[in-house]
Formats: C-alpha cells, structure tokens, sequence
C-alpha cells in the first residue's frame, strides 16, 4: 500500500493505515517499535509532521503507545481497537 496523493483522504489517514494494516497483518507485533518518522518521512514521501500526525492517530485509536525519549512502539493487543 502505498501513500496516493490524489486520493481525497488525508495523507497523515492515509500513512496511519498503512502502518495499522501491517500491525494487522502481523508484520509489526506487540511492543515492536514503529519506523521513526525520518523513515517514514523517507519510506512514504511525507512531511514529519504529516508522520507525527499519524502515530497520534494509531495513538488515539489505541493502535500505539508512545514512551517520552524512546519512540512509539505498537501497543498491546488488549489495547487494539476490537475488529467488527
């Protein structure tokens, strides 16, 4: 998957699903650390602030946590969103 910048949908929505799809998927457990935003500035094509703005959106749905001085890291499962 990979970001569209023709789609309507935001580039920082767009890049959040991105990486919950592989937390989904398996490719980023519980307590794996997240690409640092250099790398998804450098992966994706995207602004820092565009990758902060989606780990705060993968925070806020539960998705991640993030620890002050050590980085964001998938959260554990019993703190992901249910799945309907």
């Amino acid at each position: 998957m990979c970001v569209d910048r023709f789609d309507p949908t935001p580039i920082y929505q767009q890049v959040a699903a991105i990486i919950r799809q592989r937390i989904m998927k398996g490719q980023l457990g519980p307590r794996d650390r997240l690409p640092s935003e250099s790398e998804m500035v450098r992966d994706h094509g995207v602004a820092r602030d565009t990758a902060r703005q989606a780990v705060a959106l993968l925070r806020e749905e539960g998705w991640v946590m993030t620890l002050p001085q050590r980085g964001s890291f998938v959260a554990d499962r019993e703190s992901w969103p249910t799945q309907g």
